[in-house]
C-alpha cells in the first residue's frame, strides 16, 4: 500500500473506531439506566449491568444468536453491491480499475473480515444448545457483527477515495515504477518479460485515462495522467543504470503490442541496442495523446511539450545520449503534427519549450545537442514559411536569436555554428507577399547584432550586417523604426513567453544606430 493509501486507511480506521465507540457508549448508557431503574423498582441484590447483560439464558438467546448470520450476510451483500456498482462505473471509463481494486490490501482485508464474520456467525448458530451458551464465542461474534456494521460507512468513504481518478493515476504510476525498478534487475527471462508487460500495461492505462479525459473535457485528470507518464520516465531513468542486459530486449510478452509489432524489425533492433524501449513507449504514448489533443484541448499539448523537455533534461543529466536524441525525434514529430494542423498558437508554445531545452543543453555543456535543437527549429521555421505560416517563422527567428545569445554568454564552442544556422533562416526565395515573414526574421537578427555590439563582439555583429546588406532599404528602415519604438518588455496579451519579441533593454537598443549605420540606414 502506498503512503497515500496508508494514510487514508488510518483516517478511515479512526473514523470506524469513533463510530464503534459512540455506538457502545450509547448502548451502555441506556442499558445501565434501564438496569438501575429496574433494580430500584424491584429491590434486592444488584449484580451490576455487565453481569446482568452477560448472564445469557440458553433458551432465550437461541433465536437472536442465530439471526447474527443473516445480519452479517446482509451487511456483506450491501458492501459487495455498492462496491461492485462503483467499481464497474469507474471501470467503464478507466481500464484496469477492477484489477487494481482487487489487488489493494485494504479492500482484501475488508472482504476477508466480512467473510470471516459470516462464517463464524453461521457456525455459532449451529453450536447453540438448550442448556449451553458458548459465552466467549457469542461475545466475539457480536463484536464482529458490530464491527462489520460500523465499518460500512468509513469503508465506503475509502472506496470513493480509492476510485478518485487522481488517486488511480498515482497508484498506477507508483506500481509501474516499483515493477520497473525490480523487473529491470531480474536476470531471469520469464520474470523480466512479465515486468515488461506490466510496465506497458501501466503506460497504456495512463494513456487511456488521458484520452477519456480529453473526450470528457476533464483537463485536470488529463494533466495528472500526462504528468504521471513523465514521472514514470524520469524515475525509470534513475533505476536504468543498474538494469540487467536482458531488460533492454523487447520480450515475448510485449513484442506483439501494437506499438512494437508495427515497427520495422531493424527499428525494433535499434531500440534494443540503444536500450531505450521504455522511453520510446512513453514518448509514443505522448505522441498519441498529442495528436488527439490538437484542437480539443491545447493545454494538454503544451503540457506534453513541457514534460517531454523534462524527460530530455533528466536523460542529459544521466548521460543517456540515446534518449536525448529520441526526445528530439518526438519533439520534431509534435512540431510536424502541429504544422499539419496549422495550429499556430500551439506551435508558438511548443517552440518555447524547444528553445528552453536548447538553453538547458547550452548551460549544461551539451553543445552538440544544443546545435541539434537549432537545426531542427530552423528546419521547421522554413517548413512553416512554405506553408505561409509566417508568424511561426518569425517565432523561430526570435527563438534562434535567443539561443545564439545564450551560446555567447555560455562561451559555447557551438556559437559560430548556431549563428550560421540562424543566418540561413532567411535563405528561402522570399517573394512578394512574404515580406512580413522576412521582416520578423530581420528584426530578430538585428536584435542579436545589437546584443553583440553591446557585448563588444563587433566581428559577429558585422557578419550579421553583411548577411543583411542586400536587403531593400525600405525594409531595413522599417526594421529599425519598429525595433526602436518598442520600449515595453511585456507583450500586450497574456502568453507563456510574456516578453515582447521586439523588446530590448535601452542600452542594447541604443546600439541599433551603429549597426544600421553600417547598412547606411538613417534614423
Amino acid at each position: 500500500m502506498n503512503n497515500g493509501g496508508t494514510e487514508a486507511f488510518r483516517i478511515f480506521a479512526m473514523r470506524g473506531a469513533i463510530l464503534a465507540c459512540a455506538a457502545v457508549v450509547v448502548f451502555w448508557t441506556f442499558y445501565a439506566a434501564d438496569h438501575y431503574l429496574h433494580a430500584a423498582a424491584v429491590g434486592g441484590r444488584d449484580p451490576g449491568p455487565l453481569l446482568r447483560y452477560f448472564a445469557f439464558n440458553a433458551q432465550a438467546i437461541n433465536n437472536p444468536a442465530s439471526s447474527l448470520a443473516g445480519v452479517n450476510a446482509a451487511v456483506f451483500g450491501i458492501v459487495i453491491t455498492v462496491c461492485s456498482i462503483i467499481v464497474q462505473l469507474t471501470a467503464d471509463r478507466y481500464t484496469g480499475v477492477a484489477g487494481m481494486f482487487l489487488r489493494d490490501r485494504t479492500n482484501t482485508i475488508v472482504a476477508a473480515y466480512y467473510v470471516i464474520a459470516c462464517v463464524v456467525s453461521v457456525w455459532l448458530s449451529a453450536s447453540l444448545q438448550p442448556d449451553y451458551v458458548p459465552l466467549v464465542t457469542l461475545v466475539m461474534t457480536l463484536s464482529l457483527t458490530t464491527g462489520g456494521i460500523v465499518l460500512m460507512v468509513p469503508y465506503f468513504a475509502y472506496v470513493f477515495w480509492f476510485l478518485e481518478p487522481q488517486n488511480l493515476i498515482a497508484r498506477i504510476r507508483k506500481e509501474a515504477v516499483g515493477v520497473a525498478g525490480e523487473g529491470a534487475l531480474q536476470a531471469d527471462a520469464k520474470q523480466s518479460a512479465a515486468a515488461q508487460a506490466h510496465i506497458v500495461e501501466a503506460l497504456e492505462e495512463l494513456t487511456d485515462i488521458t484520452s477519456n479525459s480529453i473526450s470528457g473535457k476533464d483537463k485536470i485528470i488529463a494533466s495528472a495522467a500526462v504528468d504521471a507518464l513523465r514521472d514514470l520516465a524520469i524515475e525509470y531513468l534513475r533505476a536504468k543504470p543498474q538494469a540487467a542486459a536482458i531488460w533492454f530486449e523487447v520480450g515475448a510478452d510485449i513484442r506483439l503490442n501494437p506499438d512494437f509489432v508495427s515497427m520495422d524489425p531493424e527499428s525494433l533492433r535499434d531500440l534494443e541496442v540503444r536500450r531505450s524501449w521504455v522511453e520510446w513507449k512513453v514518448l509514443r504514448q505522448y505522441l498519441s495523446i498529442y495528436n488527439e489533443a490538437l484542437g480539443p484541448m491545447r493545454d494538454i499539448n503544451y503540457l506534453i511539450a513541457i514534460d517531454t523537455r523534462y524527460i530530455a533534461e533528466a536523460a542529459a543529466r544521466a548521460g543517456d545520449q540515446e534518449v536525448v536524441q529520441l526526445v528530439f525525434r518526438f519533439l520534431n514529430s509534435f512540431l510536424r503534427a502541429t504544422l499539419n494542423a496549422r495550429d499556430v498558437r500551439t506551435m508558438y508554445n511548443v517552440l518555447n519549450q524547444y528553445r528552453k531545452l536548447g538553453e538547458f543543453m547550452l548551460s549544461e555543456g551539451h553543445h552538440e545537442h544544443a546545435l541539434s535543437c537549432v537545426k531542427h527549429m530552423k528546419y521547421y521555421g522554413l517548413v512553416a514559411f512554405d506553408m505561409d505560416l509566417h508568424f511561426v517563422t518569425e517565432t523561430v527567428a526570435h527563438d534562434l536569436s535567443t539561443l545564439t545569445q545564450v551560446a555567447n554568454q555560455m562561451r559555447s564552442p557551438a556559437e559560430g555554428d548556431v549563428l550560421a544556422e540562424f543566418l540561413e533562416l532567411d535563405r528561402p526565395p522570399f517573394v512578394r507577399g512574404h515580406d512580413k515573414a522576412l521582416l520578423g526574421v530581420r528584426k530578430a537578427q538585428a536584435k542579436l547584432a545589437a546584443y553583440y555590439l553591446l557585448s563588444g563582439e563587433e566581428a559577429r555583429a558585422r557578419a550579421i550586417a553583411n548577411d543583411m546588406r542586400d536587403e531593400p532599404i525600405e525594409r531595413l528602415n522599417l526594421v529599425r523604426r519598429q525595433l526602436e519604438t518598442v520600449a515595453n518588455k511585456d507583450f500586450w496579451e497574456i502568453t507563456d513567453r510574456g516578453r515582447n519579441f521586439e523588446y530590448m533593454p535601452a542600452e542594447q537598443r541604443a546600439c541599433l544606430a551603429t549597426f544600421f549605420s553600417w547598412l547606411k540606414v538613417g534614423a
